[in-house]
């Protein structure tokens, strides 16, 4: 809904990307799935010519600039080091490029329950995941929150996940279980895209 024409718009996922990736097979040019490798690579997709690729997150085999949209989902909370793996993807980034964030929600009861994926890593408020932005010379433009589903294995809460998520925007607006927020890249001021750290390291070719 947020990107609906992605038609010649170099797109890659970073992190667990590839579900919301597979809307735009077919459509954005190149597409690709990259797969961070201390948190392991699985081939994507399942039929055809693979479009994955193991990846050092702060290091990314792609040239500067060579991104239009960039999906960064679950990642931001397991980095070791979230201000490197911002300035990476800034780097990449086109100037009028635009990065979608997915992280879990420091205020839901999803990050507060070790039987949810959420339960681990870092989780991010919105002022904590707005000033690593700013930070990372990133613009956030729009914020939403996602996942009302109390995160609990209950039938009676799996039969009506589209009930939830309307009870939750209109009573709990901020508990959500995650923080979408999307940016844009600030251009101005800016320091130069940093050499190539590895010589012989492999970058994709981007049209």
């Amino acid at each position: 809904a947020r990107w609906p024409d992605l038609k010649r718009c170099r797109t890659f996922g970073l992190g667990y990307a590839t579900p919301f990736l597979a809307a735009f097979r077919g459509e954005a040019e190149p597409l690709g799935a990259l797969m961070p490798a201390n948190l392991g690579a699985v081939s994507w997709p399942r039929q055809g010519r693979s479009q994955s690729v193991l990846v050092d997150a702060t290091d990314l085999p792609l040239i500067d600039e060579g991104a239009d949209r960039i999906l960064l989902v679950h990642m931001l909370e397991w980095s070791e080091k979230p201000v490197d793996l911002l300035r990476e993807v800034w780097r990449v980034l086109a100037p009028n490029g635009r990065l979608l964030i997915v992280v879990p929600n420091r205020r839901g009861l999803w990050a507060r329950v070790d039987t949810t994926p959420f339960g681990y890593g870092s989780p991010f408020s919105r002022s904590q995941l707005g000033k690593l932005l700013k930070e990372t010379m990133f613009a956030p433009e729009e914020w939403e929150y996602a996942l009302y589903m109390p995160p609990f294995n209950w039938r009676v809460l799996l039969r009506w996940p589209n009930f939830w998520e309307r009870l939750g925007l209109i009573l709990w607006p901020t508990f959500s279980g995650v923080i979408i927020v999307e940016a844009t890249k600030q251009v101005y001021a800016a320091v130069p895209a940093r050499e190539t750290r590895k010589l012989g390291r492999r970058i994709l070719p981007v049209p």
